[in-house]
């Protein structure tokens, strides 16, 4: 372990006059942090899917494309495994910080060095180089809400913090614009965002804490007076890499079961995110400034999506995720099928929004439920768990195989695996859901 990534010491408590404000204070400003952070880290993850028409018209295909984009989310998915165990046992305001601006520089050299994307095989490798630093922005974030915020309130937390990518994952769409319109050059769609992004990293590591204790506070269930069934003061001592994996995630039944879910909904996430802007200059005859705003539309689209996800899950399921998450699938169906049929510009743009509106939800509760189920020095762990399902499974697929799908069968062929994607993804959450209502709900202690 470097010594800057090492877990910032607990310092002496202050007075107890001062806890109540200092942590009303430090909450607002960390949430903020992981909050711009992890927008910040969005900038520059999938920058590549805008270039990609300009590179079909230099002559690469489909299937070589997905290939390249396929680096992000092999080394994602096992990045964020391995290095969401290292974040659980790190300062979280160090490694955020340092993925980010890594990221940064990787699709900055990218775009900027001419021989960056001269060659499938030298893509390939610059996007798994930066899949790797961009598994190091969610761990961090999911340390930072389970130190300082109690397990009665990280659901509606989580919800708000979760549509930190849809506006980081939005603006991209809008920059990618600005940037070619500045420099003339549809390389500035993957060096520009880069640049934005060194600056939010600076402002992300202003923000950031790494835990209460760490700033003289005490932890945040005695704060909040709010304990979760199983608790131990045991939870608050760092753990060794051998006691998360072997004692609270590879035995944990229930984490296993959301994280194949979490393999088909993010099928279904990416293989429309990533496609999008080819699909609707290639197919359905929009400009490169249609295809830029339907990309942004389709990312905040999941904001208020995301947020009345989270406040169904705890205030009428009473803290069930699966049913939500079911409900959207759904109509994410419905959705997906309006999008593939509908011939105008207009009616593709409303059906990509409502499925940007409605996928972002079962995503976040995914992640929200692997939280749950850990002791909170595992939550990094955890949440890397089902992001290795969600990308080696789902992700990968919908880069290498939607694009073998799409060049030899078309655009129906895609959207048959999407939707197909969507019963997969409905079977396993109800099977999820039948799992918790027979009271099995994973490992705590």
């Amino acid at each position: 372990m470097l010594h800057i990534f090492k877990p910032a010491p607990h310092k002496e408590q202050i007075a107890s006059a001062k806890i109540d404000s200092s942590y009303k204070k430090l909450r607002l400003q960390v949430f903020l942090g992981i909050f711009i952070g992890y927008a910040g880290y969005y900038l520059v993850r999938k920058v590549f899917s805008l270039a990609m028409p300009d590179l079909v018209a230099l002559g690469f295909s489909k299937t070589e494309l997905g290939l390249a984009l396929s680096g992000v989310s092999i080394a994602y998915g096992l990045s964020k495994f391995i290095m969401g165990n290292v974040s659980d046992r790190s300062n979280a305001r160090n490694f955020m910080t340092a993925g980010l601006v890594l990221s940064a520089f990787t699709m900055i050299a990218m775009g900027i060095i001419p021989i960056a994307t001269s060659s499938v095989a030298i893509m390939f490798v610059l996007l798994l180089i930066n899949g790797w630093f961009q598994g190091m922005g969610w761990p961090p974030s999911g340390r930072v809400m389970v130190h300082w915020f109690s397990i009665r309130e990280r659901g509606t937390k989580m919800s708000i913090w979760n549509v930190a990518h849809n506006v980081g994952g939005g603006i991209i769409g809008p920059l990618a614009i600005l940037g070619v319109a500045i420099f003339a050059d549809w390389h500035a769609k993957l060096y520009f965002p880069g640049f934005i992004a060194l600056a939010v990293a600076l402002i992300t590591w202003l923000l950031l804490r790494d835990t209460p204790q760490s700033c003289g506070l005490p932890n945040i269930e005695k704060y909040k007076n709010d304990y979760p069934d199983i608790y131990s003061e045991k939870f608050e001592q760092e753990m060794s890499a051998r006691e998360i994996f072997f004692k609270y995630i590879f035995k944990n039944k229930l984490l296993w079961s959301i994280a194949f879910a979490n393999a088909f909904v993010y099928l279904v996430r990416y293989g429309v995110l990533d496609w999008a802007p080819l699909y609707l200059e290639e197919s359905k005859g929009f400009s490169i400034q249609e295809s830029g705003w339907a990309y942004f539309a389709y990312e905040w689209a999941g904001i208020p999506g995301t947020l009345l996800c989270g406040y169904l899950s705890d205030k009428v399921f009473k803290g069930k995720r699966a049913p939500v998450s079911i409900i959207y699938m759904l109509l994410v169906m419905v959705s997906l099928f309006m999008y593939w049929t509908s011939e105008s510009i207009l009616a593709n743009s409303i059906a990509l929004i409502f499925i940007g509106f409605l996928i972002y939800g079962p995503v976040m509760l995914i992640g929200v439920h692997a939280l749950d189920l850990v002791p909170k020095k595992a939550a990094g762990t955890a949440a890397g768990l089902t992001g290795l399902f969600g990308y080696l499974g789902g992700a990968l697929f919908a880069n290498i195989a939607m694009g073998a799908v799409v060049d030899y069968w078309g655009w129906p062929g895609g959207f048959v695996v999407l939707i197909g994607s969507c019963i997969v993804s409905i079977f396993l959450l109800a099977l999820s859901w039948y799992h918790e209502s027979n009271g099995h709900n994973g490992i705590h202690a």
